[in-house]
């Protein structure tokens, strides 16, 4: 179905160097990235401009513009948002979604993954001292910084530094004329952990895409519901946890049902609210 067309990746932070290499060796398709392609129109992370859409109407927006763009049918882009995780409050977290649109077909494939492999973060600083302890826990230079001013009306935002002697510079240049706040560079070119989490979503994005239905051989076909009740192994009552997974076609709504998918029948009694309430 794939092999030798060519698939846009929509992204003008370099994602296509951990995308590409998956996708082509496993599709066999031909990865290419459009010119002068302006993914920042829809939001960006240094907050020049505010993201209107959701993360995944922009996801998917951001996909088929660049295949508008290039005349291609085929295409791929992530989208990725930062802040606390939704369980484990108080850990940052990474959350990436790509989506994989094949307009030939009529496909569209959404693969999401979640991380704690994350060195978000934002600090006010008032010191070089403290610049520099904030700049060694973000893993600056590897990792990059941006600065701004948190008083400032005009948007003012400085980022691209390649060393410790230009971020410092640009922070004393700064800081006589209000309080400067530091914070991760969270561009994908510039932040080699959140690349490693978008090549973890594409391989994700990856086992959606050869994934067919069993009926109609459609790809995509993939878990979209965890159902809970595994029964607790002392009382038997069932429990919030997993019991199965349920798999759905998008094209003919085919289901079926995967019972106990990660590979236990009963739940220890500490997990039940019968037991251990």
């Amino acid at each position: 179905m794939y092999k030798g067309r060519r698939l846009v990746i929509a992204t003008m932070h370099q994602k296509e160097v951990v995308i590409t290499p998956i996708l082509e060796k496993e599709l066999g398709v031909e990865c290419f990235v459009p010119d002068n392609f302006d993914t920042d129109m829809l939001g960006t992370f240094t907050g020049e401009t505010p993201r209107v859409l959701s993360q995944i109407e922009t996801v998917r927006q951001k996909c088929l513009l660049a295949m508008k763009q290039t005349n291609c049918d085929l295409g791929v882009a992530s989208e990725g948002s930062f802040g606390s995780h939704p369980t484990l409050f108080f850990v940052p977290a990474d959350d990436e979604f790509l989506i994989f649109i094949d307009k030939k077909n009529d496909i569209e494939i959404v693969a999401r993954k979640l991380s704690t492999e994350t060195n978000f973060s934002g600090q006010q600083i008032n010191s070089e001292e403290e610049l520099l302890e904030f700049s060694k826990k973000i893993k600056f230079p590897s990792h990059r910084i941006i600065l701004k001013l948190q008083e400032s009306n005009q948007g003012l935002v400085y980022k691209d530094f390649l060393n410790w002697n230009e971020l410092k510079s640009t922070y004393h240049s700064i800081n006589k004329n209000g309080v400067v706040m530091a914070e991760t560079d969270m561009r994908a070119m510039n932040n080699p952990t959140r690349m490693s989490v978008i090549s973890i979503a594409t391989e994700e994005l990856l086992k959606k895409i050869v994934s067919l239905c069993p009926i109609c051989n459609h790809p995509g076909f993939s878990i979209t519901e965890s159902k809970t009740g595994l029964p607790c192994e002392s009382c038997q009552f069932p429990t919030n946890s997993t019991l199965a997974f349920i798999s759905q076609c998008q094209k003919c709504n085919h289901t079926s049902e995967e019972l106990y998918p990660h590979g236990k029948k009963q739940e220890e009694p500490m997990y039940c609210n019968f037991c251990n309430p």
